[in-house]
């Protein structure tokens, strides 16, 4: 068990990295063609450090493992909204606009109600999973048209490296990516069914794993004084994790669920958490450090529920 333990972890680590370097690259090469910062933010920043969700739920929904899927999904979004809110906020308190927090408010928990509803039979076809994903599309076009993301529109890298540069980081990120996000699904289901432990416990420790490159891209903004950056690499990604990378598993494999109901005060905390954060964020116009407080306090009971 000790070398699935390491492999788990070895292949945690590869996503990681991987999603950063491909984020960071991505983003130099859509500056150079000077692509809409708005793009790069909502979208490129979203899903490039969703990334790692995306691969364990298409390797995870591939070996039949639907309780990790899931499990790997809503554990991102708590972390997401909670610790990585918590954790930015202390790094550099920040300030967003009401209006921008109902845009993307109502996106993520309409996003969250999809999931919820599609999980209700136990099981997310390939149909339901085209759906989704169109719902991700109409999603993007939809904060695009209301132009709820103007404050993320700011640079993410002032000098970008050139598309020779870039490649590389892309093509090797994207790889390590692939590759552990398989090493890493394969040896969790591997611990879980020789410990005992429910593989949907293991799906919520992934979740809290792959959730770090949010955190990393977040809090370097939040440092650098890019506030806006911030809340849009979280907001956005929890738009895009339970419909995009959710869906993209169900696309090519039915992603089937053992037991719904015993996922239920999981997903349930989920939506609850998500709500009374964006609610601290359009009553206090954002997180101060003591809000962070209340955001660490509120992730504390995600690994009680089960």
């Amino acid at each position: 068990m000790l070398l699935e333990a390491l492999l788990f972890l070895g292949g945690l680590a590869a996503l990681v990295v991987g999603a950063d370097r491909a984020v960071t690259g991505a983003g130099d090469l859509a500056l150079y063609y000077g692509v809409s910062p708005f793009f790069i933010g909502v979208t490129l920043i979203s899903i490039g450090t969703s990334l790692p969700e995306m691969v364990t739920s298409l390797y995870a929904a591939y070996y039949g493992a639907g309780d990790l899927v899931v499990g790997n999904i809503v554990g991102s979004e708590i972390s997401q909204i909670t610790l990585a809110i918590a954790v930015v906020a202390f790094i550099a308190p920040f300030a967003t606009q009401r209006r921008d927090v109902l845009v993307y408010g109502s996106a993520m928990i309409l996003a969250m109600i999809i999931m919820l509803l599609t999980l209700n039979d136990g099981v997310i076809g390939r149909s339901e999973g085209f759906l989704m994903m169109l719902a991700y599309i109409q999603f993007i076009y939809t904060l695009y048209t209301n132009r709820g993301g103007e404050e993320i529109a700011e640079e993410v890298i002032e000098e970008p490296r050139t598309p020779r540069e870039t490649y590389p980081w892309i093509v090797g990120g994207l790889l390590l990516v692939v590759v552990g996000g398989q090493v890493m699904v394969t040896n969790g289901v591997a611990i879980a069914r020789l410990v005992g432990i429910p593989e949907y416990l293991v799906g919520l420790l992934t979740g809290l794993g792959t959730t770090l490159p949010e955190i990393v891209v977040a809090g370097i903004a939040a440092h650098e004084g890019r506030g806006g950056i911030s809340v849009g690499a979280i907001l956005g990604s929890n738009i895009t994790d339970p419909v995009f990378s959710l869906g993209i598993g169900a696309l090519f494999f039915d992603v089937v669920v053992d037991d719904v109901s015993a996922l239920q005060p999981s997903l349930t905390y989920m939506l609850v958490v998500s709500i009374l954060v964006l609610a601290l964020f359009y009553w206090r116009s954002g997180i101060d450090r003591k809000a962070a407080v209340v955001c660490l306090l509120l992730y504390i009971p995600t690994f009680l529920l089960l």
